[in-house]
């Protein structure tokens, strides 16, 4: 339906999943002013990025 205009769905998530859908619009909050980010801007897509390439960075004081 979204595809064809017939519908808009907003969506309050944290997932770097979610938010790689295609043609989806992210708009950040972080600021004075609502404003549109690309999906490689956001701290979630950089953090889960981060990880995958280098986990035991994030795990390091894990192990205590």
């Amino acid at each position: 339906m979204s595809a064809d205009g017939h519908a808009q769905f907003i969506i309050a998530t944290h997932s770097p999943i979610l938010l790689s859908c295609p043609g989806a619009r992210i708009i950040s909050f972080d600021g004075e002013h609502l404003e549109p980010i690309p999906y490689e801007e956001t701290d979630y897509y950089r953090i889960y990025r981060g990880f995958l390439i280098d986990r035991e960075k994030y795990l390091k004081d894990l192990d205590g």
